[in-house]
């Protein structure tokens, strides 16, 4: 990273492309040839001209490679006030140029199939000693995208970030042209690049880990070696349990991280209950001795997780000043579980101060190797 130059970020909106980029450009008027890399985050109402808005950056900033995604929303910085700002169903644009030099990164693409490698295009940037974080971007239409993910994390000992597109197909990411259907984005170099990330949780669990005894592909049968409709029942109280109808969008499933010595966890939607059999299904591939909590999707707890992260990054950045940041949310957050539509990026202002920023709300987040749902990932340029 060059050292004293710039992040610059831009957020846009109007009725067309053109109209939210003619916006947001007076604010990049500082790009210059130590930026070399830039990212861009659109809503779905431009990503059929992903391509031209691309190229057109390109010409007016100068800045010679690009990775981006669609996103349900978009986060980054008021072009004309220049404050903190999300974007959730109202067309937007988010840019951010990064002062990142040409060997500090790399950017990938077509990572589609079983037989696609990240390191048959980059194997000599790889044999660094130092691991890359990897910005990726993933199609949710692609069936074999956990596989996908598993892969690049093996083959770059990489640390994952970034999230799934709220668009599928050609053209829903960017990564130096369109692309799609994949994983594509950059992988950025520790050793150039510092930065620090970290995650907060948007469901909070209302009971203790369970083991599996008994499960069919995504259908728990038995938990601790009674029915697993009982034992749900029990954890989420009697209230709901009178009506199962209400824990639709209130009541999750969480996988417990082995491992992790922070009690992390991914949730997971519930898909179906069985009160004949007694099962609970979830939208997750289970087998017997897994472990298995039940959590409840709560802004209270949501707000104060997020602020706990914050706090922790705060702890970890010490007096380095904060360059620039990227924060990728759920499209379930937001508007959707915040009683202020900007609430989660209020939050980053009063803890860290504001700085360029961008990023948008997710299908579905990355973090280290894993999917997420319902949580924020927030990493910091330093």
């Amino acid at each position: 990273m060059t050292a004293g130059a710039d992040f610059l970020s831009a957020q846009g909106t109007g009725q067309t492309w053109k109209e939210a980029l003619d916006s947001l450009l007076p604010a990049l008027r500082g790009a210059n040839s130590d930026h070399q890399l830039g990212l861009i985050y659109m809503t779905p109402h431009y990503a059929t001209h992903s391509a031209e808005i691309e190229a057109a950056l390109g010409q007016a900033t100068g800045v010679p490679h690009w990775v981006g995604t669609v996103g349900y929303g978009t986060i980054g910085t008021d072009a004309a006030t220049g404050d903190f700002a999300e974007n959730f169903g109202t067309p937007s644009l988010s840019v951010m140029l990064c002062p990142f030099q040409n060997d500090g990164f790399r950017v990938f693409s077509g990572l589609r199939g079983e037989s696609d490698r990240i390191s048959a295009q980059y194997s000599d940037w790889l044999s660094s000693d130092v691991p890359p974080v990897v910005l990726a971007h993933g199609d949710p239409g692609n069936g074999l995208l956990g596989g996908l993910m598993d892969d690049i994390v093996q083959e770059t000992d990489g640390f994952l970030i970034g999230g799934l597109s709220a668009a599928q197909g050609p053209g829903s990411q960017i990564a130096d042209g369109p692309d799609g259907q994949g994983l594509s984005g950059a992988l950025l170099s520790l050793a150039h690049i510092p930065l620090q990330t970290a995650l907060s949780q948007g469901c909070s669990p209302i009971g203790p880990a369970h083991t599996i005894t008994n499960a069919q592909d995504h259908v728990i049968l038995e938990l601790n070696g009674r029915p697993a409709l009982e034992v749900f029942k029990e954890d989420i109280g009697e209230i709901l349990a009178r009506d199962l109808n209400r824990c639709a969008g209130y009541i999750f499933a969480a996988l417990p991280v082995e491992g992790s010595d922070l009690g992390d966890y991914t949730v997971r939607n519930l898909v179906a209950i069985d009160p004949h059999q007694g099962a609970v299904a979830i939208a997750a591939h289970l087998n017997p001795g897994d472990r298995v909590m039940f959590c409840r999707r709560d802004p209270t707890t949501a707000v104060s997780d997020m602020r706990r992260m914050l706090s922790e990054l705060k702890s970890r950045t010490g007096k380095q000043p904060i360059r620039g940041g990227v924060y990728v949310s759920c499209a379930a957050r937001g508007p959707n579980q915040f009683s202020d539509p900007s609430q989660e990026t209020q939050l980053i202002a009063e803890a860290l101060g504001t700085f360029p920023i961008t990023g948008f709300f997710a299908n579905g987040e990355f973090c280290r190797d894993r999917l997420y749902a319902y949580t924020g990932v927030l990493t910091l340029f330093l």
